[in-house]
Parts: C-alpha cells; sequence; structure tokens
C-alpha cells in the first residue's frame, strides 16, 4: 500500500484565483462610487449652504440699506420738524405784521382820498363876456398855469362859463379865478389908478399889463378883483387878499406872452 497523500490536498488552480480577484475588484469598485456619491452630495451640499449663505448676506444688506433709508428720511423729517419750528417766529412776525402794513396802507391811501376829495367842484355864476370866444381868449386860455403858488387847477361844475379858470388850495378855500372876455368895468374911468406888471415873458415892447382893482367895501370881504385893461379885450383876475403877489405876476406873464398890448380905453368921468 502506498502512502502517497498528493491527491487530497486543496485545489488551487489558476481559474479560482481569478474568480476570487474579480470579486475583490467589484468590492474596490462598489466602495469607490460610494464614495465619490459621498463626496458628490458633499459637494452639493457645500454649494447649498454657500448659496444659503449668500442669499443671507444679500438679504441682510437689503435689510441694511433699507434701515438706513428709514433712518435717513427720519432724520430728514426732524430737520424739516427743528426748520418750521425755527421759522415759526418769522412766520408768526410776518402773519402779524402784513395785516397790519395792508390796515396801514388803507388808511394813508383813505386819508390820501379824502385830501383829494375834500375839494368839491367849483361853482362859478355866468357874467355877460361878449369876446369869450374871440382871438385873445382863445390864444389866453391854454397858456394859463396849471399851479399858482400853493393854488393849483380846480375842477368846475358844467356848465362852466365860458373862457374862465380857478385855482384853489389842496383844502379848498376862497379861489383864484380868471375870466377873460368881459365888457368893461363900469368903474375904469379916465382918472382910475392902475398897477403896472412887467414880467420876463414881454414881447414887442410891451411895457407890462396894466391892472385896474375894484374892491368891495362890504365889511369883510377878504378878496378884490383886478381887470387887465391894456388888451383890447378885458380880463378879470379875482383872488383872496392872502394869495400873495404870484397871482398877478403869472397871469401878467401868460397875458403878455399871447395878447399883443393895445391903447387903454376907460370910461369917461361921470359929471
Amino acid at each position: 500500500m502506498s502512502n502517497d497523500t498528493r491527491g487530497t490536498e486543496p485545489d488551487t488552480t489558476p481559474e479560482r484565483t481569478d474568480a476570487t480577484e474579480a470579486d475583490a475588484a467589484k468590492a474596490a469598485d462598489a466602495t469607490a462610487a460610494a464614495t465619490d456619491a459621498t463626496a458628490a452630495e458633499t459637494a452639493d451640499a457645500a454649494k447649498s449652504k454657500d448659496s444659503e449663505a449668500a442669499k443671507s448676506k444679500d438679504s441682510e444688506a437689503a435689510e441694511s440699506k433699507d434701515s438706513d433709508a428709514v433712518e435717513e428720511a427720519a432724520a430728514s423729517q426732524d430737520s424739516d420738524e427743528d426748520y418750521e419750528v425755527r421759522r415759526s417766529p418769522a412766520l408768526i412776525a410776518t402773519a402779524v405784521a402784513l395785516p397790519v402794513a395792508l390796515v396801514v396802507g388803507l388808511l394813508v391811501m383813505g386819508v390820501l382820498a379824502n385830501r383829494h376829495h375834500s375839494r368839491d367842484p367849483l361853482v362859478l355864476g355866468a357874467v355877460p363876456a361878449p369876446t369869450a370866444s374871440g382871438p385873445e381868449c382863445t390864444a389866453l386860455m391854454p397858456a394859463l398855469p396849471d399851479k399858482i403858488g400853493d393854488y393849483t387847477t380846480s375842477e368846475l361844475v358844467q356848465p362852466a362859463p365860458p373862457a374862465t379858470h380857478a385855482w384853489q388850495l389842496p383844502d379848498g378855500g376862497d379861489p383864484i379865478v380868471v375870466r377873460c372876455g368881459l365888457d368893461r368895468p363900469l368903474e375904469f374911468v379916465k382918472s382910475s389908478s392902475m398897477n403896472q406888471i412887467q414880467t420876463s415873458k414881454a414881447v414887442n415892447g410891451d411895457s407890462g399889463v396894466n391892472w385896474f382893482e375894484v374892491r368891495d367895501q362890504t365889511s369883510g370881504v377878504t378878496s378884490g378883483t383886478y381887470w387887465a385893461v391894456d388888451r383890447g379885450i378885458y380880463i378879470a383876475l379875482t383872488m383872496p387878499d392872502n394869495a400873495g403877489p404870484a397871482p398877478l405876476q403869472d397871469i401878467s406873464a401868460a397875458i403878455q406872452q399871447t395878447i399883443p398890448q393895445k391903447p387903454i380905453d376907460p370910461n369917461p368921468i361921470p359929471n
């Protein structure tokens, strides 16, 4: 009997070894795949976390910006309120001063209006004036001054006598009146005395306007009438005693400028 035991040893053929290696490779591949999947999931999670972090930062930035805007608006409102508070005294002063100024203005206008209307239109009675529409009076009336001293031209109640002009003081009172083209005054005779007024307006050797005065002898009369008697027509100047010399001077200048001097022709001396 033989003692050879080689026929009972385990089978270690190459086919079995290859199978074992193949299984090991598959397991390694599976492990690698699992590792890769885990790494991918980890990367995706990291990306998602980064994205959420970015969104959070953007949100915080937006909230911070909105908060800053709200604070700026609040600060601006506070500044406006402070300005309103500071400005309120000026507004109050203006609100008080403006009505006062308006009232004062109205009062001043009222005073001026009263002064303007304190002088009513002047009523002048008609007297015979046969040459009032003649060339002498037509030339004289536009040459009369608008103002004589403090006297200014008066408005006349219409219908006013022809060839008539009047002046009054601002508060009225006795007027200065010129009438042109009247009849020769009965009181003017050859023996009558006259005042001669010379002015810078004299032309063509004019020696001056000769005035004859007629005064009412009634007690209390404070005015008189002067007649220009050397112009071929008769011009009457009635004026208050306190008017001074200006009326005679100014009216004489207008007469010398417009009406040539002519010989005097008084009434005869009555018997």
